[in-house]
């Protein structure tokens, strides 16, 4: 018994050296990567102006510019207290916003790393108004972001929001916002309506990110905060136990996005301990079965991750929650 004890933790000791090697030679990959992004402050380009600039902005960020709002809206926007509080509020935050360039270097070295013909898009920030539903706008061209949706939860600005969304409203989630955006350009949303299938679909979001995030926490790749993903972790087997007694997992009640999918203030289990849970567990479910499959199946590609269906991943995962 002791033998085989030894055995298996040389062998997952081993394991787990050939990860790091394997991650290791990853990363210095990835560093060597060139990238050339281009960053625009439109924030502090257009709180810096003066009224007769306005037609020159206009001409060069039309897509920030919607025709049907004349030039003297944009012209009392110069001088809006609130628009000078909240641009005030981001610099503060954000200063000359070099360390969040470094990151989004980072990123887009390991987005080109995974896909080498991604073209880069520009990257522009901007004021939205705290519109925290669209507060990262990916494009074949570009990617806009809304710094003001990134001064921290307890920001006077978001003190209407429910407490759900306002703890997403943070810098440390901004890497991961864009992440989740490059990742639904490439994983498409299942036909298949299965509870199953887009716990999957969520999963293989997650586990995009993980590749290209890797030095953000497990909390923030799934925009959870550090007590959610313990209590997540700690009731894995919990979870798991209630989806497969109940019959959930190839089941297509829409009800079950709303329950355990959609961002909410907690999973709804209808149990008394949904008030303790953080919301979205089908997701974090669907993330453990998909790297599940991947440390299994470890000569399958990202690539042919993608194109594989939901049921194919969890038969092969061998996915068993440890108690």
């Amino acid at each position: 018994m002791k033998l085989k004890l030894k055995f298996f933790l040389l062998f997952g000791f081993m394991a787990l050296l050939f990860s790091c090697n394997e991650q290791d030679a990853t990363e210095k990959a990835v560093a060597k990567i060139p990238v050339d992004l281009d960053v625009i402050r439109f924030d502090q380009l257009f709180v810096r102006s003066k009224a007769d600039a306005i037609p020159d902005l206009k001409q060069k960020f039309p897509y920030l510019f919607p025709r049907q709002y004349a030039d003297s809206v944009w012209i009392a926007r110069l001088t809006d207290t609130l628009q000078l509080e909240i641009y005030s509020e981001i610099e503060q935050r954000f200063g000359d916003f070099g360390e969040q360039e470094q990151q989004l270097d980072l990123l887009f070295k390991h987005i080109k790393y995974y896909f080498p013909k991604y073209v880069l898009p520009k990257v522009v920030t901007i004021i939205s108004d705290v519109q925290y539903d669209n507060r990262v706008v990916l494009t074949d061209s570009l990617l806009l972001v809304g710094l003001d949706n990134y001064l921290g939860r307890e920001h006077r600005f978001y003190a209407g929001l429910p407490n759900y969304v306002a703890k997403n409203l943070d810098a440390k989630f901004l890497m991961s916002d864009i992440a989740s955006a490059f990742a639904k350009t490439i994983n498409r949303y299942p036909r298949n309506r299965s509870f199953l299938s887009r716990m999957v679909y969520y999963g293989k979001e997650l586990y995009i990110k993980e590749l290209l995030i890797p030095s953000n926490s497990e909390a923030q790749k799934i925009n959870y905060t550090e007590e959610e993903i313990e209590w997540a972790n700690t009731n894995e087997e919990q979870i798991w136990r209630y989806f497969v007694e109940r019959e959930l997992l190839f089941s297509t009640d829409s009800k079950l996005d709303r329950r355990f999918l959609d961002p909410a203030p907690f999973s709804k289990f209808q149990l008394e301990l949904d008030s303790e849970s953080p919301g979205r567990l089908g997701r974090f479910i669907g993330w453990k079965i998909v790297k599940a499959f991947m440390e299994r199946n470890p000569k399958i590609t990202l690539i042919e991750l993608l194109d594989l269906p939901a049921d194919i991943i969890f038969k092969k995962s061998n996915y068993k929650p440890k108690k």
